[in-house]
């Protein structure tokens, strides 16, 4: 029986080596995902997320290491695996011609042996009573969705998401969420890869960085965060200089034009004694407010990016 129980890993890698010539894309990583997880991959533009997505969907062989995908050896199962696993790549590579999206869903569903009802399955992204609709006739985002959609229809165990929210507006983005929460809720495993960070803090149970092929960092996006610092930010009344602000705030403070930041683990000190200058100066300090830590911040400076997201050197 390949299914993985609750005690077995739906995922599991251990020392994947994978490079390209003289390129080392990936380098001896490993990690494991749970049945019914949620688990993000993130990291930067060739950190070796697409490779290694792509070894555990069984579209690249491995050079070296074991990996393990609902019990099975990805890159020589065959058709039961297959049949097992959905994917939504980032860029569609559907017909857009005359096909509607019934003929899209029901074609692609053919390929599987115990694929969901079409309806559901429109229900399910959005777009119930579309199916007479052409492809080509549909806007941007509702494409995306017929992605999603495709990737469903087989009733796969393990889902992989590549960048699934891409071209969506906010509300659009926000009900995806709420779909891939529900097949979370179903049991269903998935592996995500995103550049939206409030998209990874929201949806994954655990967060994988990568940074040039190896794996930084591997946790719940809580822990990630690390200490409770959090950013208070104001703008400096007219006149004032950064050396004029109390001395706990000006010690800690950064200031560019007007706008001034700081970082701090102790954020209500920091306001009283930024607050009770302004009130005995008679002065108000426009756009003050306090920020918790991201993922975004944390994201940034585990792959050693600045503020701008360049990495450093």
């Amino acid at each position: 029986m390949n299914a993985p129980s609750a005690a077995t890993p739906a995922v599991a890698v251990r020392g994947l080596i994978k490079s390209y010539g003289a390129v080392a894309a990936v380098r001896g990583i490993s990690f494991e995902v749970a049945a019914g997880e949620v688990f993000a991959i993130l990291g930067p533009n060739g950190a070796g997320k697409s490779t290694t997505v792509e070894i555990l969907e069984g579209h690249r062989t491995a050079d070296d290491g074991v990996v393990s995908v609902l019990g099975f050896d990805p890159a020589a199962a065959g058709r039961e695996f297959r049949d097992r696993v959905g994917i939504v790549l980032q860029e569609s590579t559907v017909d857009t011609s005359e096909v509607t999206v019934a003929e899209a869903l029901d074609t692609f569903g053919a390929a599987y042996r115990r694929p969901r009802d079409r309806g559901e399955v429109l229900e399910l992204v959005g777009l119930a009573g579309k199916e007479d609709a052409r492809l080509k006739a549909l806007s941007g985002g509702q494409q995306r969705r017929i992605d999603l959609a495709l990737g469903l229809i087989g009733d796969p165990d393990l889902l992989f998401l590549d960048e699934p929210t891409t071209g969506f507006d906010p509300e659009a983005r926000r009900a995806a969420w709420e779909m891939i929460k529900g097949l979370r809720s179903l049991g269903r495993t998935i592996i995500l890869t995103t550049h939206y960070m409030e998209e990874a803090e929201c949806l994954a149970d655990r967060v994988a960085v990568l940074v040039d092929g190896r794996i930084v960092a591997c946790a719940p996006p809580s822990r990630l965060l690390g200490s409770e610092r959090a950013t208070v930010r104001f703008r400096l009344p007219a006149g004032a200089a950064p050396g004029d602000l109390p001395a706990l705030v000006a010690a800690a403070v950064e200031v560019d034009g007007d706008r001034a930041a700081l970082s701090t683990e102790r954020p209500t000190a920091m306001l009283a004694e930024l607050t009770a200058w302004a009130v005995r100066r008679g002065i108000e300090l426009a756009d003050l407010h306090v920020s918790p830590p991201s993922l975004e911040d944390a994201y940034l400076h585990l792959i050693g990016a600045d503020g701008d997201g360049n990495r450093a050197n």
